[in-house]
């Protein structure tokens, strides 16, 4: 059972983590565009925080009905969802929140937007989409997890959680639960290292150590 247990979650593990990719890159696209264009980014935002409101059990039949119940890509859709409002708030508020003096550095050098995006908006907002990446790879898990729970591989957590507490072996249950954290655990553990190497050089950084 224990070898079941961890193929069950390495399965779902990989539904999640496409989710993943999916749904933080689109973010930050969207991200960079409404940094951009500020008056777009202010009648977003809005819609963007009702959308956020939503939950996901709602999103669950959905995706299932247009990708198909069994197919993968229906939980990496409720990922990708679930992964996109944090890391898009997070990652605007950092290329928004850059200090005026280094903007009007760049203007004074008649530097181009890109080229301020680029050397100054981009890496001041690393620390916060690194934050929204890290609270994503645990959303990223529960889509998944919930996704497979209402319809999916029988090779997946969420359904061997339902089959199992349906049949009342609540401890088979439990163990399936551990597996999804444990893994949920290293995902988030592993952005944090990745984050600690690449912002070694940012101020918050050696704060932390």
């Amino acid at each position: 059972e224990r070898d079941a247990l961890w193929s069950a979650g390495w399965f779902t593990f990989k539904e999640a983590l496409g989710g993943w990719a999916i749904g933080c890159s689109c973010a930050f696209l969207a991200a960079l565009t409404l940094a951009r264009w500020r008056p777009l980014g202010r009648a977003f935002m809005p819609y963007a925080i009702a959308a956020n409101a939503i939950p996901i059990i709602a999103f669950a039949p959905i995706t299932n009905a247009w990708f198909g119940t069994f197919s993968p890509h229906s939980k990496m859709a409720i990922a990708a969802v679930l992964c996109f409002f944090p890391v898009l708030v997070n990652s605007l508020r950092g290329l928004t929140s850059v200090r005026p003096e280094s903007i009007e550095l760049m203007r004074s050098y008649a530097a181009s937007e890109a080229s301020t995006f680029r050397r100054v908006r981009i890496p001041n907002s690393l620390p916060f989409v690194f934050s929204g990446l890290k609270v994503a790879s645990v959303l990223a898990m529960i889509g998944a997890i919930v996704g497979d729970y209402f319809g999916g591989s029988i090779e997946a957590l969420g359904i061997q959680i339902r089959s199992s507490v349906g049949i009342s072996q609540f401890e088979y249950a439990w163990a399936a639960i551990l597996v999804a954290s444990i893994l949920g655990l290293v995902f988030y553990g592993s952005i944090s290292l990745v984050e600690r190497r690449v912002l070694r050089w940012h101020p918050s950084s050696r704060r932390i150590e």
